[in-house]
């Protein structure tokens, strides 16, 4: 078995980190544990029977689960959502059936300190730091909100987290909650085909990626950059960083303000803007 340490003291990590961690599943062979309570279980099938995420439950580095809170309801109707106290339009989904699913969960696993996170367009926006914070986790939970909504007393006792995908409003929690179980499965240990995939992707260091070209060289009268034909790796990774910059500056400049970047590269930005206008 391969020693885990902490790169920045070469010291090994203690066993109750290494246990919190992906890594754990990787070397153990416990697979991540993704539950997901919604009204609509069927809307999973197949969306995770495909791609990264079905390989990844192939080969046994994550398990999916979904629960249909309509089944920890004890009305022959399974009502699940109720009017909302002092009045309004639409419906409410019910404490009840989503605290027996969570609590259900929990007595199955053994483990009742997970994270539970509920999708909401009130949380906090999802980034890819989120999802490589949540692709550490032995076991997460996702909590899909339908209709207008979930009783506040579940967001206030129950969830640990509530992420949104963005500034608009879904139908339920569903879809959301695949956009953000596709972005955490991707970045568990063991998933993509080799770890520089992610380590590359947007966002992963604040940066939008660099162009990216492949085969056939020449595509009409569009040639690939000929930095990329040269085979000097030092060149190519010092085009792709000045790529990177200067994308993120065109299509994203909020995200320079976050960075901190050499007075080299800020000229170098500056220059290349000024001569595009």
């Amino acid at each position: 078995m391969v020693p885990i340490t902490d790169e920045a003291s070469n010291s090994f990590l203690p066993l109750s980190v290494v246990k919190s961690s992906a890594w754990w599943q990787l070397l153990s062979g416990v697979p991540m544990r993704i539950d997901i309570l919604c009204l609509f279980p069927e809307m999973f099938v197949s969306p995770f029977s495909h791609s990264i995420v079905k390989r990844a439950e192939e080969n046994g580095l994550v398990e999916v689960v979904t629960h249909n809170i309509r089944d920890y309801t004890h009305d022959r109707h399974g009502t699940a959502d109720d009017y909302p106290y002092g009045g309004g339009a639409g419906m409410v989904l019910k404490p009840e059936p989503i605290f027996e699913a969570s609590e259900h969960i929990g007595q199955l696993t053994g483990v009742q300190e997970i994270p539970r996170i509920l999708l909401t367009p009130q949380g906090r926006p999802f980034t890819q730091r989120i999802a490589a914070e949540l692709a550490a986790q032995p076991q997460l939970m996702f909590i899909c909100g339908h209709y207008e909504g979930v009783d506040e007393r579940v967001a206030e006792h129950m969830v640990t987290d509530e992420l949104s995908i963005g500034d608009y409003v879904l139908t339920g929690g569903e879809i959301a909650a695949m956009v953000v179980i596709d972005s955490v499965v991707r970045l568990i240990p063991g998933v993509l085909g080799s770890d520089e995939s992610a380590a590359d992707d947007s966002h992963s260091e604040g940066l939008l990626e660099y162009p990216q070209y492949t085969r056939p060289e020449q595509f009409r009268e569009w040639n690939v950059p000929p930095v990329l034909l040269s085979g000097n790796h030092g060149e190519i990774a010092a085009w792709r960083r000045r790529q990177s910059l200067l994308r993120t500056a065109l299509r994203r400049p909020d995200l320079l303000d976050k960075l901190t970047l050499t007075d080299k590269e800020l000229a170098w930005i500056s220059d290349s803007l000024s001569s595009q206008r």
